[in-house]
């Protein structure tokens, strides 16, 4: 079974909006990374004409995100693969196991795809599961935003399981936003001196944000004109006396060391945001599997 050149070509039909050849490639590439030159087991089971269907299962309750992704790998697996969704992304499954999914085709190209297909419905689904609680405990009092701490590669889909669920993404990659972080701070002269430097130079339409860590540093941002104030690391009295200190010249956003349990604390000192680079870097895994029910040829239901 050779996937290795699955990013054209292949019918997968992506949601709009979706970078189709840069994600069926990300899918072929997972996919030959786990089968290799061939799944031996499934390939001494089962004879090349088998067929096969299978349910998708959610057994942990949560937020579902990554089924167009799974449809992607088993369609790259077997091309014939009938994808016959029970679920959409963005459903939240509060009686399980819950049926997401039916597959049906060749029963090697649906085991030889399995792992990788649950891979990424488990991992986004992950994601979308603490995102949604992290809005939840939010309560709307402040944006719930996502940070570049995504896994290498998959920076794409892990903010698409952000925003299914109900967080909001922060710049996507260094061209898309001017944030000042301390490390520039220190190599420009200061923290004014990089602010001034950037909306001198900056590109056009892009807002300026300082990263401070002292109600000094927030001083001189706002003294340069940064449009916003990134809070990094303060406990909540320091949030607390930030925000009224800057009251409403700039836009503020609490970073560094937030987690669920503090959260609330955090959004009730009254900043606009808070990132969580825990939404992507340590959010686990939901349980999902996939069972082979019964043969193609049997009623579907």
């Amino acid at each position: 079974m050779d996937v290795s050149g699955g990013a054209a070509g292949t019918g997968i039909r992506w949601p709009e909006g979706w970078p189709a050849v840069q994600l069926t490639a990300l899918c072929a590439a997972a996919l030959a990374e786990d089968i290799g030159s061939g799944d031996v087991t499934t390939e001494a089971c089962l004879p090349p004409g088998a067929r096969a269907r299978a349910v998708l299962l959610g057994k942990e309750r949560g937020v579902v995100a990554g089924l167009p992704v799974a449809a992607a790998c088993f369609a790259l697996a077997d091309p014939g693969a009938v994808w016959r969704p029970l679920a959409s992304d963005g459903h939240t499954m509060h009686d399980v196991p819950a049926r997401l999914a039916e597959v049906e085709g060749s029963a090697r190209g649906l085991l030889a795809a399995e792992r990788v297909a649950l891979n990424f419905v488990q991992r986004l689904s992950g994601i979308a599961t603490r995102t949604a609680e992290a809005v939840r405990i939010a309560a709307g009092r402040a944006d719930v935003l996502d940070t570049r701490k995504t896994t290498p590669g998959l920076r794409w889909l892990e903010r698409y399981a952000v925003r299914t669920g109900g967080g909001r993404n922060h710049r996507f990659g260094l061209a898309d936003g001017i944030l000042i972080k301390d490390n520039h701070a220190r190599a420009a002269g200061g923290v004014g001196a990089a602010v001034r430097a950037a909306r001198r130079a900056g590109p056009r339409g892009l807002r300026v944000e300082v990263e401070c860590e002292s109600l000094a540093q927030v001083d001189e941002a706002l003294a340069a004109g940064a449009e916003i104030i990134l809070l990094d690391n303060m406990t909540v009295p320091e949030l607390r006396a930030a925000v009224q200190r800057i009251a409403g010249r700039a836009r503020t956003e609490a970073s560094g060391g937030i987690t669920l349990a503090n959260l609330a604390d955090v959004v009730a000192t009254g900043v606009d945001a808070a990132s969580l680079g825990s939404l992507t870097h340590s959010a686990p895994a939901l349980d999902v599997s996939l069972e082979v029910e019964v043969g193609a040829d049997a009623p579907s239901h």
